[in-house]
């Protein structure tokens, strides 16, 4: 799998004569697996072609901030919103200044003030304008604001002048990104996992679904990207933000949820299924809305919908480990390990929903990770730290393995 699958950069082009080695930087980040969509400055432009870095990219190259075509949609929080990763190189001194004041009167800096994703800046210019302490000063900034800086390095330049400011070779800036974003627990791992409530037609009006908000998967899938791992997110209908660098698959029905689970499931080190899955649906959907009339009652035949976890758990090829749910009222650990063993998973997590402080829809949980050999206890806490708990002992479980 290539280290960078799926994961969608924005290249920002700058005025460096160094430009040039953008072109080879957006066809190394293509080869490792990267979506990648070019910014380009007005300075970029005079030394290299938009129509190249289009060819190279295989995307329309971004220029102007007030395109009325793109601005319609509001096209640089699109891009920002797209974006997983933004890389700027090469960064000219000038590009970096604007940065640090958070200047937004162009399309590159605009995206970059607007989006969530992680910044790579690699600067490029003169051995002199490097080492002047405004340039030190605005990359120091740069670093404590979260970004990362690759580079300069050293040797000739296009002057003559022999010193730092070079940008980094294209392949340099990959692997460090690749490194970066690659790091943790779950390195190199792929995690999918299921959130969020599904939802069974009853007619075009009415369906059969759950209270589940789905923030404890949307949790577990950042957890995961925090710890490295390719992360696939199979999730119904949700109103919770996907983490950056996840790859979101929406699906509705229990039948589609099965569908895509079993796909991703097929190249997976760990499956977590945490969404609340509706295990009947209708027999029939009318393809009309069911009126009331005078009718006292209505009869509605439930046939079962497929078990996502269960199949995942006894297929071949299966992921090392499975990991289950079970959102209980009473009995908590009783039909949590029958569940265990019924399903062959490895794990299962058991959390008692009628307690209202960490039920359906709130910040909280708690309860317990149980596999064959142990129960262990998770503190009642925000579900992202709950996640990062569950998700540390998956990898440990992995690395025993």
């Amino acid at each position: 799998m290539p280290r960078l699958f799926n994961r969608n950069f924005i290249v920002g082009v700058t005025g460096s004569i160094a430009a040039y080695k953008a072109a080879e930087l957006t066809r190394s980040l293509i080869r490792d697996g990267a979506n990648v969509r070019v910014i380009m400055t007005e300075g970029a432009r005079e030394f290299i072609t938009p129509l190249t870095m289009q060819a190279l990219s295989g995307n329309e190259v971004h220029i102007d901030l007030l395109d009325t075509q793109a601005e319609a949609a509001m096209g640089h929080i699109e891009l920002a919103r797209w974006a997983d990763v933004v890389v700027v190189a090469p960064a000219s001194a000038d590009t970096i200044a604007r940065l640090v004041q958070g200047r937004a009167d162009d399309l590159l800096g605009a995206c970059v003030l607007a989006t969530k994703a992680p910044l790579f800046v690699a600067p490029a210019m003169n051995q002199e304008m490097w080492a002047k302490k405004a340039t030190q000063d605005n990359i120091l900034t740069l670093s404590e604001r979260g970004a990362t800086i690759l580079g300069p390095d050293a040797g000739s330049q296009a002057c003559g002048d022999i010193g730092a400011g070079r940008l980094l070779e294209p392949d340099h800036i990959v692997q460090a990104i690749a490194d970066t974003l690659t790091t943790g627990a779950l390195a190199g791992r792929h995690i999918v996992i299921t959130a969020g409530p599904t939802r069974e037609p009853i007619c075009p009006v009415r369906y059969i679904s759950n209270r589940s908000s789905g923030k404890m998967g949307y949790a577990l899938a950042e957890a995961c990207l925090n710890a490295g791992a390719r992360t696939t997110l199979i999730s119904g209908p949700v109103n919770c933000e996907p983490p950056v660098g996840v790859e979101l698959i929406p699906v509705e029905t229990t039948r589609d949820m099965f569908d895509a689970s079993l796909s991703a499931a097929a190249t997976a080190d760990i499956f977590i299924g945490a969404a609340a899955v509706v295990d009947f649906r209708p027999e029939s959907v009318s393809k009309d809305k069911i009126k009331r009339g005078g009718a006292s009652s209505m009869d509605l035949k439930l046939i079962a919908n497929p078990d996502i976890i269960a199949t995942i758990a006894s297929g071949h090829p299966r992921p090392q480990v499975v990991v289950g749910f079970a959102a209980e009222t009473h009995n908590i650990v009783a039909y949590a390990r029958a569940k265990l063993q019924e399903k062959a998973l490895d794990f299962i997590f058991a959390n008692d929903v009628s307690d209202q402080a960490i039920g359906f829809d709130s910040e909280l949980n708690g309860g317990l990770l149980i596999s064959r050999e142990r129960e262990t206890p998770m503190d009642v806490t925000s579900k992202l730290v709950l996640a990062e708990a569950i998700v540390a002992e998956l990898s440990q479980s992995l690395d025993a393995l």
